[in-house]
């Protein structure tokens, strides 16, 4: 996590320190936050930038994947990917949960896909199963795959009552 501000040392120096951010740099110009991204890109890495003021825009709009607050600037919501509802920062932390969580089921989803397919189809074209027994198997994988995304809604948790 890095922090990168427009405003003076003292205010960023004193917000970094509060939150526990170690790298951190202020006064910098939009093509300051431009380059850092670029620089971290060009090294592998995939950004993602919080920003809400105007000189946020391009950093914004040149990051992987960019968040803003619905209080930003215009400039600054038009440039993000996403827009958080309300001025605190906890939903960011929930949407990279949340991404992290949906990546995880989609290739739990391919692989239980994939594990029907090597396993039932040459069933199916060697004759050993019915088409009804085929097509029930056919709907409880789409219903198993389907079941699995649903866990996304949940967390994972099944839910009282």
């Amino acid at each position: 996590v890095e922090l990168l501000s427009g405003d003076r040392e003292p205010p960023v120096r004193y917000v970094a320190e509060q939150v526990g951010i170690d790298d951190w740099q202020a006064s910098c110009t939009p093509a300051d936050k431009a380059a850092r991204l670029a620089a971290l890109e060009a090294a592998g890495e995939r950004v993602l930038m919080v920003g809400d003021g105007l000189n946020d825009a391009p950093a914004l709009a040149g990051a992987f994947v960019s968040m803003s607050p619905a209080s930003a600037a215009d400039v600054s919501r038009t440039s993000a990917d996403v827009i958080i509802q309300g001025e605190r920062l906890a939903p960011i932390a929930t949407a990279i949960r949340l991404a992290r969580k949906s990546r995880t089921l989609v290739f739990q989803n391919f692989s239980l896909a994939a594990l029907y397919n090597i396993v039932a189809i040459p069933f199916a074209v060697a004759g050993y199963v019915t088409p009804l027994i085929a097509a029930i198997a056919m709907s409880a994988s789409s219903i198993a795959v389907t079941l699995n995304a649903l866990r996304l809604r949940t967390g994972g948790r099944r839910r009282p009552g």
